[in-house]
């Protein structure tokens, strides 16, 4: 008899998701984790950035008081450790609240560090120093260090910043996301250098704050993932925050001293800089696992999969950012319940990597989902496209926040929904009634039939649709 139905290593939102899931199910479960229950999502990414950029906008709104016929008495500034103190305290909560649930569905939590020993077999011992974020104190009543079997192991240690070579982090002058999630102070000036989510979430923060903001990016645009027309939005948007974009610019070299840090850009130019901050990336968490003792080979550094987070091993399985892109954290819950529900005998529809919806929660924020115009266009469908500006919506004006833009994708002769973009407020919000139209395979003439309340920005997603066969009204 083994120790447990189903023992999953790593307890950020895949892997708690898929332990809580297999207790729903009938199955004697457990999580093994070594750092913080929640994972990066709840502890360091999703969660306390989110709170963090909700202070940004808070202040923005109050220095903008005025355009609302509203009087606030003396200067509007940030306290940056009040800012950080009320981040970190909401991410103590979720990392409670996720003890709290797997403890009411009877899950074993045990810490430590795991590797797998053979098939079904996983030792864990004491939990090293942490590869990346500080580690969380032991929560209580989880289970000793030691050898314990299951009869399926779900692979969900998620990823890590990626270290960029002559760039390593170093905790004081050259930051990862953790440290930039608790500044002691906010530094005058600041390169960060990637501009995907993450670099571009933190550089409308840090603006905000006060900082004079570089950006740095290889590729000839920002957020290079997204439609070609909302990163060129995106980029005029922030410039008029006064951010800085280098585009095309490759880090040659660095060079650190006590009082800041200068990036060479290229052929000789350079960047002086208190701080810098480095984007580029996650890499997932595929070391020390005993990989190799069960003939598991990486591709492309990730753990291949297929359906519902089958490997080449039996009885074992991969969720979340070790199986590769997108990492994102509702992709990992999505793959826990598919993985859990295919091992009970109760498969469902494989996971469409195509429909995930992707958001950036700078400001104006941004939300995508399917393909790109481009990648419409390379796979050789016949496109309609709709637009609709953010200036043409009674909300959004209503709201003082008329700048954005809404971008749809259609194949011309059967009427799929191929793509859906978005950049403005609350678009992130928006995002879920296109993957839902994608995912029941709405037709432009069913989203067109369905009644949008008005006032609303929503209604920026129907006049997209409109405008994409000749029928917007707005516009």
């Amino acid at each position: 008899m083994a120790d447990y139905d189903i023992l999953v290593i790593g307890g950020g939102p895949g892997g708690y998701t898929a332990a809580i899931r297999a207790a729903q199910l009938g199955f004697k479960a457990a999580v093994v984790e070594r750092e913080h229950l929640g994972g990066i999502c709840s502890n360091w990414g999703c969660i306390p950035t989110k709170a963090m950029l909700r202070s940004a906008e808070v202040l923005g709104q109050m220095r903008h008081a005025a355009d609302f016929g509203l009087s606030l008495s003396g200067d509007v500034s940030p306290d940056i450790a009040a800012i950080a103190s009320r981040a970190r305290g909401i991410a103590e909560r979720m990392n409670g609240g996720v003890g709290m649930l797997l403890r009411k569905n009877k899950v074993d939590v045990i810490w430590g560090e795991a590797r797998l020993t053979g098939p079904g077999q996983v030792s864990v011992g004491a939990p090293g120093k942490a590869p990346c974020a500080p580690q969380a104190p032991k929560p209580r009543g989880v289970k000793p260090e030691g050898d314990y079997t299951a009869r399926h192991i779900v692979l969900a240690t998620g990823a890590r910043p990626r270290v960029i070579p002559g760039l390593e982090p170093d905790g004081d002058r050259i930051w990862t996301y953790f440290e930039a999630l608790k500044p002691e102070a906010v530094p005058k000036r600041l390169a960060i250098v990637g501009s995907g989510a993450i670099g571009v979430e933190f550089a409308s923060f840090y603006a905000a704050m006060g900082s004079e903001v570089t950006v740095v990016e290889m590729v000839d645009r920002i957020l290079p993932a997204e439609d070609a027309e909302v990163s060129d939005f995106m980029r005029k948007a922030l410039e008029k925050r006064g951010i800085i974009f280098r585009t095309g610019a490759a880090i040659t070299g660095s060079k650190v001293t006590k009082s800041g840090v200068t990036l060479t850009l290229g052929e000789g130019e350079t960047l002086k800089v208190d701080r810098v901050i480095s984007a580029a990336g996650v890499v997932a968490n595929t070391e020390g696992l005993g990989l190799e003792a069960l003939g598991l080979t990486l591709t492309g550094g990730v753990v291949p999969t297929s359906g519902a987070g089958r490997t080449l091993v039996p009885g074992l399985y991969a969720i979340g950012d070790i199986t590769g892109a997108p990492m994102l954290a509702h992709k990992a819950e999505h793959e826990a319940a598919l993985c859990i529900e295919a091992i009970a005998g109760e498969p469902g529809p494989e996971l469409n990597r195509s429909r995930i919806p992707a958001c950036t929660y700078c400001d104006p924020q941004v939300a995508s989902i399917g393909l790109t115009e481009a990648q419409a266009e390379a796979a050789g469908h016949a496109l309609r496209v709709g637009r609709f500006p953010f200036l043409a919506n009674g909300k959004a004006i209503a709201m003082g926040e008329d700048q954005g833009m809404a971008k749809v994708i259609f194949d011309a002769d059967s009427g799929e929904l191929l793509g859906a973009h978005l950049a403005g407020p609350e678009v992130t919000e928006l995002i879920q009634g296109f993957a839902m139209a994608m995912e029941l395979e709405a037709t432009e003439a069913e989203i067109i039939d369905t009644v949008f309340p008005h006032p609303t920005i929503s209604e920026v997603m129907k006049e997209a649709v409109m405008a994409a066969f000749g029928r917007a009204v707005n516009i």
